[in-house]
């Protein structure tokens, strides 16, 4: 039988999950208390601004207008379906784990944002020169990378692959 990767309820997993949500809304708590709606202030110039904006869609702003009660039921559904699936891996060891915890961490923080705001805070603001790319928050750096590490356990053997004893 082949043992299962450190879970959900694991230290590591319930530690990256809480921190990657925590530093999401401090951030967020942050960001709305000292930027100005919709003002962008560089950071990198011509790459990268603080800018605090509103998002009522789901990420990159995809599914803008859609109704907030819909994404809520999306956003939970995916949430446990993520849980489900973490919960019966088997390969990829702590650094699975570290992918798994990000995307909870992540999904959540957004989660909590739409039941308590009906929108989600975002402050990150990508982009070339004038052209635009996406205004995000620390939540949906933590929704990217954990599926990269996914990827690169499941794909290109990061991690030393399955998991033993």
């Amino acid at each position: 039988m082949t043992a299962r990767i450190p879970g959900p309820l694991s230290r590591l997993g319930l530690s990256v999950a809480l921190a990657a949500f925590l530093l999401d809304q401090a951030a967020k708590l942050i960001a709305s208390r000292v930027l100005d709606y919709g003002v962008p202030s560089d950071l990198v110039p011509g790459l990268l601004s603080l800018l605090l904006i509103h998002n009522t869609g789901i990420a990159f702003s995809i599914g803008h207008g859609l109704d907030s009660l819909a994404l809520i039921v999306l956003t939970a559904v995916i949430t446990v379906a993520v849980l489900w699936i973490w919960r019966g891996a088997t390969e990829g060891g702590r650094l699975a784990t570290v992918g798994f915890a990000l995307i909870l961490g992540g999904a959540v923080g957004n989660l909590v944002d739409r039941v308590l705001y009906g929108h989600v805070v975002d402050f990150l603001y990508l982009h070339l020169g004038e052209r635009s790319l996406f205004v995000f928050n620390l939540a949906d750096v933590a929704l990217t990378f954990g599926p990269i590490l996914l990827a690169g356990v499941h794909l290109l053997g990061w991690g030393g692959g399955r998991r033993t004893g």
